[in-house]
Parts: C-alpha cells; structure tokens; sequence
C-alpha cells in the first residue's frame, strides 16, 4: 500500500501538471457519479493529506481518491496508449494535451470542496502536513493502552501517513516489539521523532529509504526483508500478519533487536 509520502509525491506531480488546466473531459467510472460532468471547470490545486488525494477545482468540486492497496494515477499526453488496463480505470481527467487517469482507486468520489474537513475528520495530524501536532497524537496513541504498538503507528485516527514500512522501520530503530502494548511503553514520543525524520527524508522521492543507503537491496533496516539477517545482529528478520483498524498487516521485525517476553506463532 503507498504510504504517506508516495502520495504526497504524486500530488505534486499531478498539481504540477493540471493546476491551472481547463478539464475538457472527464469520467468517473463509479456508480454513484457516473453522470457527473466536470468539463469547464479549472484545477486549481491537487493535493494530499494523509494517504488521500484531493483534486480541487475552481467550482468548489473536489474529486476524492485514495490507492488502498494499489491504486495508482498515471499521466499522459491525449492519445497515448495507457499503460494499465482500461477495465481497471476509476477516473479519467482530460485537460488539453494531458490525461490524468486513476486506476484501481479504492475510493473514488466527488465532494463539495467545503466538505473536505468533514469527510476526513476521523484521520489524525498528517506526519507530512502543515497539521503535524506531536502533542496531539500523542493523546490518541494514549486513549488506548490496551492495544498494540504496531497497529496503533498506522492508524490513520491516530496519524495520517504512515503505513507497514515506517511501523516495520521505526519499531525496530526504537528496539521495540511491535505487539507490547501501548500501555507497557514509558515514552511514546520517542516512536514519533524517527517516524517524522524518516517520511520527511523521503518526501521528495517516495521511496522509503530509512537506512541512508539508497543503493538497491540496502535501502530498509527490516521491512520486506523476511528471512534476510538483522543489519545488526545477524538474526533471521521475522514476518507475520498484525491486526489493524481495519484488516490485518504484514509486520517485520528482529526477534534479537526487539525481544519481548509474549510468546507468539510467527514466521
């Protein structure tokens, strides 16, 4: 799933090329809008919050989409072959010369521009945005000590952004279990710090370097790198599927670098 700063990338990207655009054609290819016609009006802003994306127009219309698991935009110049099928396309937005196209978008909408606050209300302070507010998450994480470290980092209540790469990461830079309880853990800020640096480095990229190392195969400390040796330690990094808020994730971790004494069934 793109975390937070791979949208926040493309939001450039796409504000780069459309702000300013006249949208001669559009279509949105999901039920409940596909009547909706927003030829005339201009873009006049893309931008993210969050794992959300948001394309403002000049007639206070905001198309709403978010990737879930593997969604993508794509531009392209007006004719060119599209590189994903078009069976998979949620919407398209043509400008003269330019096609935005959105492929299997997990949400796809349109809202009035107004509406925005409100239909994002339940996500916390955006790692990457102008909103950022230590303070504040660090009351949502403390609202539940019952649940899991792991789940709680990507939690988009608790903070907008991050997702299984930065948990994965910044739990094993803190030598934290993944699964100790939020309760069990005497200083919350100290996950939080890491998290900004880490999504901040890559804001322009998107990459999710954490180790410095951009070369490929060096690039994270834990994440993906299931049954590869600990960069420190040298033990086997472990994978197993963590309950979410809203389905299970994949968390990797060093069983070496992050002990804890709760005996669990893991790969």
């Amino acid at each position: 799933m793109p975390e937070g700063d791979t949208v926040l990338v493309a939001a450039h990207r796409l504000n780069e090329a459309l702000a300013g655009q006249v949208i001669v054609e559009s279509e949105i290819r999901m039920p409940r809008f596909a009547t909706a016609d927003l030829s005339g009006q201009t873009i006049t802003e893309v931008r993210s919050r969050g794992k959300h994306l948001l394309f403002r127009t000049d007639a206070g219309v905001t198309l709403h989409s978010h990737f879930k698991m593997d969604g993508a935009w794509h531009l392209y110049r007006s004719g060119e072959r599209w590189r994903a099928p078009g069976f998979q396309a949620r919407a398209v937005i043509r400008t003269q010369g330019i096609e935005a196209v959105g492929f299997r978008l997990g949400i796809c909408e349109l809202l009035r521009t107004a509406g925005e606050e409100h239909r994002l209300r339940h996500l916390g302070p955006d790692v990457l945005g102008e909103d950022w507010d230590v303070a504040e998450v660090l009351r949502r994480l403390q609202l539940h000590p019952e649940r899991e470290i792991g789940t709680m980092l990507i939690d988009q209540r608790v903070m907008a952004g991050p997702g299984n790469i930065y948990k994965s990461e910044v739990c094993f830079l803190e030598r934290v279990d993944p699964w100790t309880k939020v309760g069990d853990l005497d200083d919350l800020s100290r996950l939080l710090e890491p998290m900004k640096r880490l999504m901040e480095a890559n804001r322009v990229s998107g990459r999710q370097i954490t180790t410095g190392d951009s070369r490929p195969g060096h690039e994270r400390w834990v994440a993906d790198r299931w049954r590869l040796p600990c960069r420190r330690c040298g033990t086997q990094i472990r994978k197993a599927e963590q309950a979410s808020y809203d389905f299970e994730r994949i968390t990797y971790w060093c069983p070496t670098c992050q002990p804890n004494s709760v005996v669990r069934i893991r790969s």
